[in-house]
C-alpha cells in the first residue's frame, strides 16, 4: 500500500489517479472510474469528482493508495 500525502483538505478522485500516475490524462481517469475499476474504502465509485480526505483508501488494478 502506497501512502499519498496531500497538502489540502481533500483531493478529487480523478486528480488523485493522475497524481499517482495510474492515469496520464483526465480522460483516462474518467474511463477507469466510469468502468467501475476504482474502489474507495472498499466500494466501487463512479464519481470522478469524489472528494478524498486523509484516511481514505483507493484501489485501482490491485494497487492500493492511502491518503495521509
Amino acid at each position: 500500500m502506497e501512502k499519498v500525502k496531500i497538502n489540502s483538505e481533500y483531493i478529487k478522485l480523478d486528480q488523485l489517479l493522475k497524481y499517482v500516475r495510474v492515469a496520464d490524462t483526465g480522460g483516462q481517469a474518467k474511463f477507469l472510474i466510469k468502468n467501475g475499476q476504482v474502489k474507495v474504502n472498499g466500494e466501487i465509485v463512479f464519481q470522478r469528482g469524489k472528494k478524498l480526505r486523509s484516511g481514505d483508501e483507493v484501489e485501482v488494478d490491485g494497487k492500493k493508495y492511502t491518503i495521509i
